[in-house]
C-alpha cells in the first residue's frame, strides 16, 4: 500500500503562550513538537504497510524548522518525508492550508490511502482532513478507531468510525481518507536505526514556485477565514469563604447558606 500522513508540528501543549496584545499565540523560542493526535495516523499508516507491504510518506506544511518533525516520522518507521515551505504560505487559514497540502499530493502520484490525525491542539478545528478529502474529491470517513481490513488488492476498506451513541462500521473504496483518533493505536518510540535513518533522509521540498497552485488560494490572501484574537478564559470566583469560630458562627453560616441556594432557586 502506499500511504500518505498528513501531519503538523505544533507548540509543546505545556508550553504555549500568548500574546496579550495582539491575543495571538507566540511561536518563537517555543519548542515543538508533532501534533500528538498525528501520532495515531503514522502508526496506523506503519502497521498497514507491515501487513501489506508498500511505503508510509508523511507530509507537512510549515517552517523550514517543521523537517524536524518529519524527521521524528521517519525514525518511528515512515519511508518517505515531503516538506511545503514557503513564505507565501504563512498566515494560511485550514481551507487554504488543505489546499496546498491536497495540490502537494497529488503532485507525489498515485496512492491508496491518506491518514490524519482527528485534529491539532493548536486549531483544534479539525477541518484539514476532511477539507483534503474534498478538494481531491476522495470519499471520507472521520473518527476512525479501527481499520478492519484493508485490500489493496480488491480496493476496498472496511473500518469502524466512533459517534455520539457507540461505532459505526463503513465500507469505503480505495483510494480514501480517513482522520483517526486514539483508540485506533498505541505509537511506537523512534528506535536507533530509525534515528540513523532520519538523519540520512532526503526530505522532498514544495514552495510556491514548484508546485502548481493558485497564487489567490495561497497564504493569508487564499484564507477566507481570518482569526481576529485569541483570549485565555479567565475564570473568576469572587465567593465568600466563612470560618466558623464557634456555634453561634457555624448557624450563622447555615442560614447564610440556606439564604444562597433561596436567592439562586435551587431550595
Amino acid at each position: 500500500m502506499n500511504i500518505i500522513v498528513a501531519i503538523k508540528q505544533v507548540p509543546e501543549t505545556s508550553n504555549v503562550k500568548m500574546d496579550p496584545v495582539t491575543g495571538t499565540m507566540i511561536r518563537e523560542g517555543v519548542e515543538s513538537i508533532i501534533n500528538p493526535l498525528d501520532l495515531y495516523a503514522i502508526e496506523a499508516a506503519n502497521q498497514l504497510k507491515e501487513a501489506h507491504g508498500g511505503k508510509v510518506t508523511v507530509v507537512t506544511m510549515g517552517p523550514p524548522n517543521a523537517e524536524k518533525a518529519l524527521k521524528e516520522a521517519i525514525a518511528m518507521g515512515c519511508d518517505e518525508a515531503v516538506l511545503i515551505s514557503d513564505r507565501a504560505f504563512a498566515g494560511a487559514d485550514t481551507w487554504s492550508t488543505s489546499y496546498v497540502l491536497a495540490k502537494a499530493i497529488e503532485d507525489l502520484g498515485e496512492f491508496d490511502l491518506i491518514l490524519c490525525g482527528e485534529r491539532a491542539t493548536d486549531g483544534d478545528t479539525g477541518q484539514v482532513g476532511p477539507n483534503i478529502a474534498a478538494a481531491m474529491d476522495v470519499p471520507l470517513a472521520t473518527y476512525v478507531s479501527q481499520i478492519e481490513s484493508a485490500d489493496p488488492a480488491t480496493g476496498e476498506l472496511l473500518v469502524w468510525r466512533m459517534t455520539e451513541y457507540g461505532y459505526e462500521k463503513l465500507q469505503l473504496p480505495l483510494p480514501s481518507l480517513l482522520t483517526v483518533v486514539k483508540e485506533i493505536s498505541f505509537p511506537r518510540l523512534p528506535t536507533l536505526r530509525g534515528k540513523q535513518r532520519a538523519r540520512a533522509a532526503d526530505i522532498k521540498s514544495y514552495n510556491a514556485s514548484n508546485l502548481e497552485v493558485e497564487k489567490d488560494k495561497i497564504g493569508l490572501k487564499g484564507s477566507p477565514t481570518r482569526v481576529i484574537k485569541i483570549e485565555t478564559p479567565k475564570v473568576t470566583r469572587g465567593g465568600t469563604i466563612i470560618k466558623p469560630a464557634d456555634e453561634k458562627d457555624l448557624e450563622d453560616a447555615v442560614d447564610k447558606l440556606i439564604d444562597f441556594l433561596k436567592a439562586k432557586e435551587i431550595l
